[in-house]
């Protein structure tokens, strides 16, 4: 099964009891639980600015997502949005940067102060665009 983001945020936000039942209950009988990044992006996405979860608990909530071995998911990018959420960052900015770095580039362009010291605290090179 691919699971698409309501599902996932309908089982742990548990703010529809109906649905949330219903995304367990598809996810307990599914062999394989295929997760797209996009899908995880927005997850933390929704569990932070709709639900306001904390970094903390976004990342609980991923790792036992991934904790469960019929997840398939490009992990090594999810360990990456991790590391970004650990230091204070945003978990996209912390796969688009590793996605950018897997295809090929070598400096992340960003208008986001904050993600660039976190690449830079990385000991990767990052540009600082102003928004002048």
């Amino acid at each position: 099964m691919i699971v698409d983001t309501n599902v996932l945020v309908r089982v742990w936000a548990a703010d529809d009891e109906r649905q949330a039942a219903q995304a367990r209950t598809a996810l307990d009988a599914a062999k394989e639980i295929h997760v797209p990044l996009p899908t995880l992006c927005e997850f933390v996405w929704v569990l932070r600015q709709i639900y306001r979860f904390s970094g903390r608990d976004i990342a609980g909530a991923i790792g036992t997502l991934m904790s469960d071995e019929r997840v398939i998911a490009p992990r090594d990018a999810v360990d990456a949005g991790l590391a970004f959420l650990d230091a204070g960052g945003d978990f996209a900015d912390g796969v688009i940067e590793f996605e950018g770095r897997r295809l090929g580039g070598k400096v992340f362009a960003t208008f986001d102060r904050h993600a660039a010291a976190i690449i830079r605290g990385q000991g990767r090179n990052c540009l600082l665009l102003g928004a002048d």
